[in-house]
């Protein structure tokens, strides 16, 4: 008992002792001011910084030791398990896109393809390009131009629409007289230079579808420029006498340079009617949009790929279109069918390679060239008809000014007159299909209607692909329509013309 009274004694004065001195940490001491106290209070809250900051380093240290661990972690399942759920690149279900190294593999091997099919040729046959041939393709007899004299008698029609027009807009004429006029004028136009083409021997086919084709750019431009004048006429009757194309022009004092504009009946002036002839354009406007500037450089390389263009048409249809042809005449005449099917593949590619090439030549290098001249600003000449989906698009945009032309003066009248558009779109395929035939067989001077039955036939074509092929496979059927169809026509056209003259002579 003794003992445990001294044990406790001990005890309590320990905890008493260590009661004082942490009082004494607390409640400021005998002779210390309370400046004292404030000064141990900044250093221990200096001590609780340095605590904090400690603190922080360890949590930075042990985040950075868990990374370390989970890295570790992850490479050993990296190499524990290397598969994960994914499809194949080829896969629909992929979203995979990027196919340039096949389209690159694609264009070597056509390369090399038609290296060898050149080759092939040259060894066969030979050197058979002749420029001087193509010259008498022109001229039968070098004294006797009449494919030129055409092209000059043109300047009368295009005079007589412009006298007509002015005459409606002094009111010299009636609406009705005027239009008798220019139905006169569009229909000889139609009609006298065919008459010539199939009437005058001298005229050999490649002329006179220069001929045609020119009479038919200008008929397309002459009825636009018709049209036009008279829509100005009857805005003028409802809103003002005098009409700009704004709605707003102001007089002409106030206008010069690059400013003017012109208004109705200003536009009606030979200077006006000349540019519109020459503009690569088929839609007549009062004020067409103008380029600041010619551009020089642009200039030339447009007249470097049209000489050059121009060439290697030639020399490809001597040297590879005309060898296929010869040797196509022998099978065609024995309805040798499956001999028939390798000569129209064999053509079918040669011949859609020269159809591109003029595609570029007329389209991109001869309308650019012809704008960039005159300072022509609607360079809208074709579209991403090699995208087309359908039959029906890619005739909306493989020849943007024929489109525009149809779109604003056939299909749009004849809906506002109240025709279906289903009847408008097959109205203005028959047009299209006249005017294909019309420049194929007067000049050939046979009329065997594949042209135009190649046309009308785009109807049911493009309502199949339409209604049952989609994406990918309807880009295909256009793609494959226009590498077949075309060769098909070609073998056709020159079997009926070499029975029609080289056979009958033979005979």
């Amino acid at each position: 008992m003794g003992d445990s009274d001294v044990t406790g004694a001990l005890t309590r004065r320990r905890r008493a002792t260590f009661a004082a001195r942490r009082g004494g940490s607390l409640l400021p001491m005998n002779g210390r001011s309370a400046a004292g106290c404030q000064g141990s209070g900044t250093a221990d809250a200096s001590r609780d910084n340095g605590h904090g900051k400690r603190d922080h380093s360890l949590e930075t240290s042990r985040s950075k030791s868990k990374s370390v661990k989970e890295k570790r972690r992850n490479d050993i399942s990296d190499r524990l398990s290397c598969h994960k759920s994914q499809q194949s690149l080829l896969s629909s279900a992929s979203g995979y896109s990027n196919y340039r190294g096949v389209l690159n593999w694609c264009v070597v091997m056509l390369v090399l393809s038609n290296a060898r099919l050149f080759l092939e040729n040259l060894l066969r046959y030979g050197v058979l390009v002749d420029p001087i041939q193509v010259i008498s393709l022109f001229l039968n007899d070098p004294y006797s131009w009449p494919a030129a004299c055409l092209v000059i008698v043109s300047n009368v029609f295009i005079l007589v629409a412009l006298y007509t027009e002015r005459q409606l807009s002094k009111g010299s004429f009636s609406e009705l007289a005027g239009f008798l006029v220019h139905c006169i004028n569009m229909a000889i136009m139609l009609t006298f230079p065919a008459a010539v083409v199939l009437l005058v021997p001298s005229v050999t086919p490649v002329g006179g579808a220069f001929v045609l084709g020119n009479y038919t750019i200008l008929l397309l431009k002459l009825y636009s420029y018709k049209d036009v004048n008279m829509w100005c006429r009857e805005l003028s009757t409802v809103k003002a006498k005098k009409l700009a194309r704004s709605l707003s022009c102001p007089s002409a004092q106030h206008l010069s340079g690059s400013d003017h504009k012109v208004c109705y009946p200003g536009n009606l002036t030979i200077r006006d009617m000349y540019y519109f002839v020459f503009a690569p354009t088929l839609c007549y406007e009062l004020n067409f949009p103008r380029s600041p500037k010619i551009r020089m450089g642009f200039l030339l390389r447009r007249l470097f790929e049209m000489l050059f263009f121009t060439q290697l048409l030639v020399a490809l249809t001597q040297q590879w279109m005309i060898p296929i042809i010869q040797s196509s005449m022998k099978p065609l005449e024995d309805m040798d069918l499956s001999r028939m099917t390798e000569r129209l593949l064999r053509l079918a590619v040669p011949n859609h390679l020269l159809w591109l090439m003029f595609f570029y030549w007329f389209f991109h290098s001869s309308m650019n060239f012809t704008a960039e001249l005159l300072r022509f600003g609607d360079r809208q000449f074709y579209k991403d008809w090699w995208n087309s989906e359908s039959v029906t698009y890619f005739w909306q945009n493989w020849n943007i000014p024929v489109h525009k032309w149809c779109l604003r003066h056939f299909y749009k009248p004849l809906l506002r007159r109240g025709f279906s558009k289903m009847i408008s779109q097959s109205a203005v395929f028959f047009l299209s299909a006249f005017f294909h035939e019309y420049l194929v067989s007067v000049p050939l001077r046979m009329f065997r209607l594949w042209a135009f039955m190649g046309m009308m036939a785009q109807l049911p074509l493009a309502w199949f692909v339409g209604y049952f092929l989609r994406g990918n496979y309807g880009n295909a059927a256009v793609w494959i329509s226009l590498i077949i169809g075309q060769p098909f026509a070609v073998l056709m056209y020159v079997h009926d013309y070499y029975v029609l003259h080289y056979r009958q002579e033979a005979d």
